[in-house]
């Protein structure tokens, strides 16, 4: 039946993407990142009130990704560890609806086809983005509204930039790397965010309902408070310069999910687990989550530099709040730097590193630190198709002994290949 209703959504669309394409040959959509190389160095979805609307406009895409991986693990031996070997992982896949309902007003979905957690299909999240008011009345507050931009949905939250130079599912054409970052921010929630953007400057405030499954079963969470604050400018022809900072805060919850909330899993498939682990199950493999799972408030800083093709990317995290059990609080720092150089005609390929390193507390007085390295480089074959290879190094310090990650690490090689329109 899942089968069944799958196919029947693919056919309709395709069939109403072709409709309306044939009435107008358009391929790019008005405020939007274009999830093609041309998109890489996108953050918030543009905005620019010159837009090009002739009515409803439904544009159809998609993501699809395989690696090959050959690594190895180990740890002091208190736990055994599964025998993992080199071979293909299960190849991912996202499908993408966008859609212009009016002037100003856009409609994204998101459906995961196939992913490590979740084999069968789902949908990940969706919103609706809002550009201009005149859906209302022509010219409705259009003096505010070059400025302002409002989204609302059960949507991936604004915290942090790290968030759109990661891997989501199969869409792994803005991540110059394999895996996705140590400790990795990315929730779905329905929420609300409302952005100021003047002359470089950005501002967003917005709350979101801080559950990431939702339903109408009564619980102690409280709202979640967004804000965002930053400066984006293209200071030269050769260098563009970007700053923020973000702010994620709530005060209590049942289960938060800012840093378990990634349904797609992992890119270390299997990675120190158990004997017995399965791919499904164990999804979270070679992540660091701090388990603040009934407070939390975390801040992320992020700086952005291009200049003729080198550029920086820098995370500083700091996450503090109580997990189940915990008596007081408890803090985690997430430091990460990464430099890439793409190079060639159109900057068809890079190479580069990424650093990250993650210390905290856990229950039991135990100060711990994880650490990664990653090499890598890439090959854009054309702006839709992108191959990668990344060698990883992560090592764990100060664990409990008798737990898996007593002296835990691992090490090896990454193959991917991701194809994107």
């Amino acid at each position: 039946m899942k089968t069944m209703r799958l196919s029947l959504f693919l056919f309709l669309s395709i069939m109403i993407s072709h409709s309306v394409l044939g009435q107008k040959q358009k391929r790019d959509l008005d405020n939007y990142r274009l999830p093609d190389q041309r998109g890489i160095h996108t953050f918030e979805a543009p905005k620019d009130t010159a837009t090009t609307f002739e009515g409803v406009h439904v544009r159809l895409g998609a993501s699809s990704t395989l690696q090959f991986q050959a690594i190895d693990h180990s740890n002091n031996g208190a736990v055994e560890l599964i025998e993992i070997g080199e071979n293909f992982n299960l190849a991912s896949a996202n499908l993408d609806l966008d859609v212009e309902l009016y002037d100003g007003v856009r409609m994204h979905l998101r459906t995961y086809l196939s992913s490590r957690h979740h084999p069968e299909a789902f949908v990940k999240g969706g919103y609706l983005l809002v550009d201009k008011l005149d859906f209302i009345e022509e010219g409705f507050f259009e003096d505010w509204m070059q400025y302002l931009t409002f989204r609302f949905g059960h949507m991936e939250i604004n915290y942090g930039d790290a968030h759109f130079r990661r891997t989501d599912n199969s869409a792994a054409i803005f991540n110059p790397f394999v895996g996705n970052y140590l400790m990795d921010a990315f929730t779905t929630e329905v929420g609300f965010e409302a952005y100021y953007r003047r002359n470089g400057w950005m501002g967003m405030l917005g709350v979101s309902n801080g559950r990431l499954n939702q339903n109408v079963e009564k619980t102690d969470t409280e709202p979640v408070f967004l804000a965002k604050f930053g400066y984006d400018d293209q200071v030269t022809e050769d260098l563009r310069f970007r700053a923020t900072g973000s702010l994620y805060h709530t005060t209590n919850s049942s289960k938060n999910f800012l840093y378990d909330g990634d349904r797609a899993g992992s890119r270390y498939y299997l990675v120190l687990e158990e004997v017995g682990a399965s791919p499904v199950t164990s999804f979270r493999s070679g992540r660091v989550n701090p388990g603040l799972s009934t407070e939390v408030t975390s801040i992320m800083l992020n700086t952005f530099l291009d200049y003729k093709g080198l550029e920086f990317f820098g995370i500083y995290e700091n996450a503090s709040g109580r997990g189940f059990g915990d008596t007081s609080d408890r803090t985690y720092n997430h430091f990460a730097g990464e430099l890439i150089y793409r190079f060639g005609k159109t900057e068809d390929f890079y190479i580069g590193t990424r650093y990250s390193y993650v210390d905290g507390e856990q229950p039991g007085d135990l100060d711990v630190s994880v650490s990664r390295l990653q090499l890598g480089a890439g090959w854009f074959m054309t702006k839709n198709i992108l191959t990668k290879i990344e060698y990883v190094d992560q090592n764990y310090n100060d664990f409990d002994p008798t737990s898996i990650l007593g002296d835990a690490e691992f090490d090896g090689i990454m193959f991917e290949a991701t194809i994107s329109f």
